[in-house]
C-alpha cells in the first residue's frame, strides 16, 4: 500500500492512492480522513445526513480530488450507486474504511427498552450496511490488487458492554464477518481488519458527555481517554505498515479490557 523505504519505517507516502471513508464527516472517520489527506490519499468523505460537514471538511483537506458522497448504511441502492460514482470520478479505490455506525443508550438489564425497531435499525445500520459498502467496492478493491478494509468496531464486541445490548452484539457480528471475509478477499489482495476501540471522547453516543468517557477511561490499565485521532493513527499503521495483518481485531482500548 505505502512507498516505504527500508530503514525508515516513519515515513509514507499514499499519493495516487483513493480512500473511501463510509461514516467520514465526523468523529473517528473525519479524523482518519484527515491522517490519510496528509499522507497524499484522495479522500472520498462518505456521509448520510452531514452534507454541509462533509463538504466543509473535504475543502479543509490538503490536496486535490477529495470529494463528498452519500452512502448511508440502510439504503443498498446508494451504496452501490456511490461506488458507481467513485469508480467515475476517481477510477479506483485502495482503502475503504467502514467508521458509519448507530446506537442508543438503553440500559442493559431494562430488556423491554430494547425494543425490535432499534434492534432492527442497530443491525442494518452497524452489520448489514458496512457489508453492502464492501460488496458494491469489491471490485474497486480488487483491482488495486494491494487494498486494504478496516472495521471499525468496538470493544463492547469482546466484554458484552457498551451503550446497548444489541450495539455490543452488532459490532461482534461485524468482527466475524470481517474474518470470513479476510479469508475469502485475500487471494485478490484484500487485508481486512477490525480496529476496536473503548468509549472514544466523540458525539457518537447521544447523551453521553465527555465526562462519562473519562469516568469509564479511569478504569483502564493507562488512565487515558481514548480520542477520535487515537484511532486514527492505528488505522494509518494497519494501512500502511501491518502487511501481514489480516482478518484479527486491533483493540485502541487503553488496556480497558484487562
Amino acid at each position: 500500500m505505502a512507498d516505504v523505504k527500508p530503514g525508515n519505517l516513519g515515513e509514507y507516502d499514499l499519493t495516487g492512492r483513493v480512500a473511501v471513508v463510509a461514516g467520514g464527516s465526523n468523529g473517528i472517520g473525519a479524523a482518519t480522513i484527515r491522517r490519510l489527506a496528509a499522507k497524499g490519499a484522495t479522500c472520498v468523505v462518505g456521509y448520510n445526513e452531514g452534507a454541509e460537514r462533509a463538504q466543509a471538511l473535504v475543502a479543509s483537506l490538503p490536496g486535490k480530488g477529495h470529494i463528498a458522497l452519500r452512502i448511508p448504511m440502510t439504503d443498498t441502492a446508494a451504496i452501490r450507486a456511490a461506488a458507481a460514482e467513485v469508480t467515475a470520478k476517481l477510477g479506483r479505490c485502495d482503502v475503504l474504511v467502514n467508521s458509519a455506525a448507530v446506537t442508543r443508550a438503553v440500559p442493559h438489564s431494562n430488556l423491554e427498552a430494547l425494543d425490535d425497531d432499534l434492534i432492527d435499525l442497530v443491525l442494518s445500520t452497524n452489520v448489514r450496511g458496512p457489508f453492502a459498502t464492501i460488496r458494491a467496492f469489491a471490485p474497486l478493491l480488487k483491482a488495486s490488487g494491494d487494498a486494504v478494509i478496516i472495521n471499525i468496531s468496538s470493544l463492547a464486541a469482546i466484554s458484552g458492554s457498551g451503550s446497548s445490548i444489541i450495539y455490543g452484539a452488532s459490532k461482534a457480528a461485524m468482527d466475524t464477518m470481517g474474518m470470513s471475509l479476510a479469508r475469502v478477499l485475500g487471494h485478490d489482495g484484500i487485508r481486512v481488519i477490525s480496529i476496536s476501540p473503548s468509549a472514544v471522547a466523540t458525539d457518537f453516543v447521544p447523551g453521553r458527555g465527555r465526562e462519562v468517557v473519562e469516568k469509564q477511561a479511569a478504569s483502564s490499565a493507562l488512565h487515558t481517554v481514548t480520542e477520535a485521532d487515537d484511532v486514527a493513527v492505528t488505522i494509518m499503521g494497519a494501512i500502511t505498515h501491518m502487511r501481514l495483518t489480516t482478518g484479527t481485531v486491533i483493540l485502541v482500548d487503553g488496556g480497558k479490557h484487562l
